[in-house]
C-alpha cells in the first residue's frame, strides 16, 4: 500500500488582535472536510496570526485558498500595523510536503493554488523558495523587502511584477507570497532587556548572510539561519526572532546555545523562548538529551520526559503555554489520525 499523502500549510495573516477575525480564519480552514487545522498561533504586538494544518494535498490547497479568500475578505491593509515585515493580508502562505509526495508535486500545488488566488480573488502573487521563477525571487526576504508601504513602487518594476495576476497595487490586501517548501522552525528568543540594539546586534551576529563591517559583509555564526531583531510589546522585551531553514544543520537547541552566549558577552539573559507554529519531534529530543547531560543525568529517557527537559531548558513555558501534544508536529499529526 502506497504512503499516504499529506501536505502541511503554515499561511501567515496580518492579523493577530481581533478574536472574531482569527477565528474567521481558523473556520475557513475547518470547513474543509479533511483539513486538520492543527494550530492557531496568533501574536498581538506582531498583528500576526500563523495557523498550521495538514492533510491530503486536495483538501490542504482548497483550505488555504478559503482561508486566503476570508483574509482578503476581514483584512484592511490600509490600516494595519504591527512588528512583523509583511507584505500583504495573506503575507506568505508556504505548502510542505511531509509524507507520500515530493517537492515537486507540493510545487504544483502552490502554482495551482497561486493561479487561483490570482484569477479569483485579483490579488497579486509572487512564488518563492522551491516554486521561485527566479534565483533572485527565491528567498522571502527578498521578496518582502520594502513590505506593504513599499509594494506598490516595487510592483512598477520589472523584475518585480507579480507571478500571477494583476500586475498594479491592491491597497486592500497587498500581495500574497506562495510557495513549496521544507519543514521551517519558527523560534523566537527573549532577552531580559528592552533594548533593540541588543536583539539587532545578536541577530545579525547571528544569522547566516551576517552583518556588514568596514564595507564587508561578515558571514554570521549559524548556518541556514535568518534572524532579526524587534521589540516584542507582548512581553515588554526585546527578542531575536529566527527562521532556521533546515534544522538539521542548525536546531533550535544550536540558536538557543549560541544566542545565550552572546548574550552573555553583552550582560543579558534570556529570559525565555517561543516556537511560532509546530516543531519537529526531532528539535525536542536533542534539546531534552542536551539538558539532562547538563544535569549530569542520563539522557535515555522516555520521549515525553525528553520533550519536558526541553521545554525547562529553552524555558518554551516562560513566556506562553506549551502543550507538547500541540506544538510537537508528530503528535500533533498523531492526535488528528495523520501520521508521518
Amino acid at each position: 500500500m502506497s504512503q499516504q499523502a499529506i501536505l502541511e500549510c503554515v499561511p501567515n495573516f496580518s492579523e493577530g488582535r481581533r478574536p472574531e477575525v482569527i477565528e474567521a480564519l481558523a473556520d475557513a480552514v475547518r470547513s474543509v472536510q479533511d483539513a486538520c487545522l492543527l494550530h492557531v498561533d496568533p501574536s498581538p504586538a506582531a498583528n500576526r496570526t500563523v495557523l498550521t494544518f495538514a492533510g491530503p494535498p486536495t483538501a490542504v490547497t482548497e483550505a488555504a485558498y478559503r482561508a486566503i479568500a476570508k483574509a482578503a475578505e476581514r483584512i484592511d491593509m490600509r490600516s494595519q500595523e504591527g512588528v512583523h515585515p509583511r507584505i500583504g493580508a495573506t503575507d506568505v502562505c508556504p505548502l510542505i510536503p511531509l509524507t507520500g509526495m515530493s517537492m515537486e508535486e507540493a510545487d504544483a500545488c502552490a502554482r495551482a493554488l497561486g493561479q487561483r488566488v490570482a484569477a479569483e480573488l485579483n490579488i497579486p502573487v509572487y512564488l518563492y523558495e522551491h516554486s521561485a521563477t527566479a534565483p533572485y525571487r527565491r528567498a522571502l526576504p527578498d521578496i518582502r523587502k520594502g513590505q506593504y508601504e513599499g509594494l506598490a513602487e516595487k510592483m512598477k518594476r520589472p523584475e518585480w511584477k507579480p507571478d500571477f495576476g494583476p500586475d498594479v497595487f491592491n491597497p486592500a490586501c497587498g500581495a500574497t507570497i506562495i510557495g513549496a517548501r521544507n519543514i521551517l522552525v519558527a523560534f523566537n528568543i527573549s532577552l531580559e532587556t528592552a533594548e533593540v540594539s541588543t536583539a539587532l546586534h545578536i541577530a545579525s551576529r547571528l544569522r547566516a548572510s551576517g552583518h556588514l563591517q568596514s564595507g564587508q559583509r561578515i558571514p554570521g555564526l549559524l548556518p541556514m539561519t535568518r534572524s532579526i531583531g524587534w521589540f516584542m510589546a507582548d512581553y515588554n522585551q526585546v527578542q531575536v526572532s529566527f527562521n532556521l531553514l533546515d534544522y538539521t544543520v542548525t536546531s533550535p537547541l544550536q540558536a538557543f546555545e549560541a544566542c545565550r552566549q552572546a548574550a552573555a558577552e553583552l550582560g543579558v539573559r534570556i529570559a525565555g523562548s517561543e516556537v511560532i507554529g509546530l516543531i519537529p519531534e526531532i528539535c525536542m529530543l536533542e534539546a531534552g538529551r542536551f539538558a539532562l547531560r547538563h544535569q549530569g543525568l542520563p539522557s535515555d529517557a522516555p520521549k515525553e520526559v525528553l520533550a519536558e527537559e526541553a521545554i525547562r531548558y529553552l524555558g518554551l513555558n516562560r513566556l506562553k503555554a506549551f502543550n507538547p501534544q500541540q506544538k510537537i508536529l508528530e503528535w500533533s499529526l498523531a492526535h488528528a489520525g495523520l501520521y508521518l
